[in-house]
């Protein structure tokens, strides 16, 4: 398994999915977004806020999967894309909050480079599959 260097910063083992510095940045940037969406209108309660809470989540979400998943490296592969494409939509409803007025763009800045860091560090553990997954010793 893949020492901490490139993805965690941590020097300790990665024993669950919590442990993993991506994970980490993932559950906490869904965690700004859960916060930023509160200030959304009621109108946008099923659209806009649903929508940017769903696709935030599930990028930590497809991290535990694809950790639980990691014995066969397509698995694993596939679940982190699966986190690769929500970091990205959750990036589009950010955009679209700012759009229509209901967040500004300085405010918003922060959380999309961090989903940018994110997406690189799911990237990185794609091309590289054969660091994360369990082997048969």
């Amino acid at each position: 398994m893949k020492s901490i260097a490139n993805t965690n910063t941590r020097k300790t083992k990665i024993v669950r999915h919590t442990d993993l510095e991506v994970y980490q940045r993932a559950f906490q940037a869904a965690m700004e977004v859960f916060h930023l969406s509160k200030t959304f209108p009621s109108e946008e309660k099923y659209s806009l806020i649903d929508q940017g809470r769903r696709s935030s989540r599930s990028v930590a979400a497809n991290i535990s999967e694809a950790w639980r998943k990691r014995r066969y490296p397509a698995s694993l592969v596939s679940k982190l894309n699966d986190a690769e494409g929500e970091a990205a939509e959750t990036q589009t409803w950010i955009q679209f909050a700012v759009e229509c007025g209901y967040a500004n763009a300085e405010s918003t800045r922060a959380i999309y480079a961090e989903y940018d860091s994110i997406i690189a560090m799911l990237v990185n553990m794609q091309n590289h599959p054969e660091d994360w997954a369990l082997t048969k010793r």
